[in-house]
């Protein structure tokens, strides 16, 4: 019974470091810059996202990106708020893009209709700069 209960216990402290992706997906070498507005902001955990609606400079058509932030805890921590942008609000945001090339991406900044910059709460360097 006492390995059972290790075993268990060891276990159950892994799993959530196992569970949780890599930001391999993610272009790093690569920053995109994009105006749109806020479709929604979905306030979750493990990771929120911010949908933007963004227009396609060829076609002209709009078109809706997920944007993944940190947790709300690490958001929290940076000023973010799960009010902090409605949807309709004109954003700019800077991302590193998914490699595959499908409409998404991890956010490095967000520009808030006020002038306000925020970042993402979980990355390692600050990117304006002022580590």
């Amino acid at each position: 019974m006492k390995h059972l209960t290790r075993f268990a216990l060891t276990f159950s402290l892994l799993v959530p470091a196992f569970a949780h992706h890599s930001f391999s997906m993610f272009d790093q070498e690569k920053v995109v810059t994009m105006n749109g507005t806020v479709k929604e902001l979905e306030w979750t955990n493990p990771h929120s996202w911010l949908r933007v609606m963004v227009e396609d400079a060829t076609t002209h058509q709009t078109q809706q990106w997920s944007i993944e932030l940190a947790s709300t805890g690490q958001q929290t921590r940076i000023g973010w708020n799960k009010d902090i942008v409605k949807p309709g609000d004109k954003v700019t945001v800077e991302i590193n893009p998914l490699k595959d090339g499908t409409r998404g991406g991890t956010l490095l900044l967000i520009t808030l209709p006020d002038g306000t910059k925020l970042g993402h709460g979980g990355q390692r360097v600050n990117p304006l700069g002022n580590n």
